[in-house]
């Protein structure tokens, strides 16, 4: 008997650990979680052309540690960020790299035809502050065009290991 409250009392414990790692495992967004919000941010935008939506730092848009952000490929500029309003209109182009200073998209027209052209999104890396954060941190981001608007839908995951290739595979998975 005395072995059983032993083994449950571990048991319980390990579960405790369990969901205390998974609660802190939450504070980072994953690129599942990525993947599905851009899709659904592109979708609705493709739906309804509001860019407003996407520049509430407390609406639905963003979350964790993350956000959608939104590129118009007619004009070459940012349209829509919650977290850093003032971007908002910069030139695409003029976006940097915030470790290297090299310019994120230095082709603004490669670029936009790049995504337009990829039905499954593509994935790319720079260094970029977490929100709230001055420090850069490695930034890698997906970004998917919002079919029937010149509007490429961005949000990204902050991770020192995932590579562009792995996280390629999963968002050309249905």
């Amino acid at each position: 008997m005395k072995s059983r409250k032993i083994i449950a009392g571990m048991a319980a414990g390990l579960v405790s650990i369990a969901l205390c790692a998974t609660a802190v495992g939450q504070d980072h967004a994953t690129a599942q979680e990525v993947v599905a919000k851009v899709k659904e941010a592109a979708s609705t935008l493709s739906k309804t052309g509001d860019l407003a939506q996407f520049n509430q730092k407390q609406g639905p848009w963003v979350w964790k540690d993350t956000y959608i952000f939104i590129q118009d490929c007619n004009k070459k500029i940012m349209a829509a960020h919650p977290i850093k309003p003032e971007m908002i209109g910069q030139e695409i182009s003029s976006v940097k790299d915030a470790k290297t200073g090299k310019s994120i998209y230095p082709d603004s027209e490669a670029y936009c035809k790049m995504v337009q052209d990829s039905p499954s999104g593509t994935w790319g890396e720079y260094w970029w502050p977490k929100p709230g954060e001055k420090e850069p941190s490695r930034k890698i981001t997906y970004h998917l065009s919002a079919k029937g608007t010149p509007y490429i839908v961005n949000a990204g995951v902050y991770d020192d290991k995932a590579t562009v290739k792995e996280l390629s595979k999963l968002s050309s998975m249905k």
